[in-house]
C-alpha cells in the first residue's frame, strides 16, 4: 500500500482544514516546498497536492507551487482542486504532476471526464468526497444527490481505477478512517481504492492495508505528529 502525505495549499501556505471548512484553517508552514522536501528526505515518494485556492475558486491557482515542488524534488505528485478546463489539465501536467484528480468536474460535466479517462487513463483520480454517503463538490461547499457507491461505479464502468474516497465527517478529525464505506467500496469491480480522511496512527494504515487499499493519504496525522514520519518508512519496510 502506498503511503501519500497531502500538502493543501491556501494563499501559497501549507494549510489543513477540518472537515473541509475553510474557516477553520490551521497553518502549519508557510513554505509548501520546504515540506515537500522534508517528506523526501525521509523516504517518502509520493505527494498530494490540493489547491484549495483553485477549489473554492473553480480554476487551478496554486500550479507555480506544483512547479517548484516537481522541479525540486523527485516525488510523484497527484494534484487536485480547481481542475475544470482542459487548459487547466494542460497546465497541471505541464507543470509537473503525474496524476490529476477530478471531483466536483466529475458531478458537473461527466462527459469530459469520460473523454480525459480515454485518452490519459490512469493518469486521471476520480475523487469521491461524501457527506452523508452523498457526493460534496466545490471544495465541499455543495453537496448533491449522488449516492457514492453509485457515482464511483458508474465511473468505473467508464474506465476509472485510482478513486479517492473522502468521508468529509472523518477529515481533519483524527479519529479514524472511514472503514465502514471503505468495506463497500473495496467489493467494486477493478477499483484502486485511495483512503483520505481520518487517519490518526499506524493501527489504522495496518487496517486500511488488510480491507485492499491501493493507498492511503495522511494529512493531520503527520503535522499533528500522530504518526512520525520514521513510522510509515518502518511501515513501508515491513510491507
Amino acid at each position: 500500500m502506498k503511503i501519500i502525505p497531502a500538502i493543501d495549499i491556501i494563499e501559497g501556505k501549507c494549510v489543513r482544514l477540518t472537515q473541509g471548512d475553510y474557516s477553520r484553517k490551521k497553518i502549519y508552514n508557510e513554505n509548501p516546498v520546504e515540506v515537500a522536501k522534508s517528506f523526501e528526505a525521509s523516504g517518502i515518494q509520493y505527494l498530494h497536492l490540493v489547491d484549495l485556492d483553485g477549489a473554492k475558486s473553480k480554476k487551478v491557482v496554486n500550479h507555480k507551487i506544483l512547479e517548484q515542488i516537481a522541479s525540486q524534488t523527485k516525488l510523484q505528485i497527484d494534484f487536485g482542486g480547481g481542475v475544470k478546463s482542459q487548459q487547466d489539465l494542460d497546465v497541471v501536467f505541464n507543470s509537473g504532476a503525474q496524476q490529476v484528480t477530478v471531483g466536483s468536474l466529475a458531478v458537473v460535466d461527466p462527459d469530459l471526464v469520460q473523454q480525459w479517462l480515454e485518452a490519459y487513463s490512469d493518469r486521471i483520480i476520480l475523487g469521491a468526497d461524501c457527506k452523508n454517503q452523498k457526493i460534496a463538490t466545490h471544495g465541499w461547499l455543495e453537496t448533491s444527490e449522488l449516492y457514492v457507491l453509485d457515482f464511483i461505479n458508474e465511473y468505473l464502468n467508464k474506465g476509472a481505477s485510482y478513486v479517492i474516497c473522502t468521508d468529509i465527517a472523518k477529515d481533519g478529525m483524527l479519529e479514524g478512517p472511514s472503514y465502514e464505506l471503505y468495506e463497500k467500496l473495496i467489493d467494486l469491480k477493478n477499483i484502486k481504492l485511495i483512503a483520505s480522511g481520518g487517519v490518526r496512527n499506524i493501527e489504522d494504515l495496518e487496517r486500511l492495508e488488510h480491507l485492499g487499499c491501493e493507498a492511503v493519504i495522511i494529512g493531520k496525522a503527520i503535522y499533528e505528529n500522530t504518526i512520525k514520519l520514521e513510522d510509515l518508512l518502518s511501515f513501508q519496510s515491513r510491507h
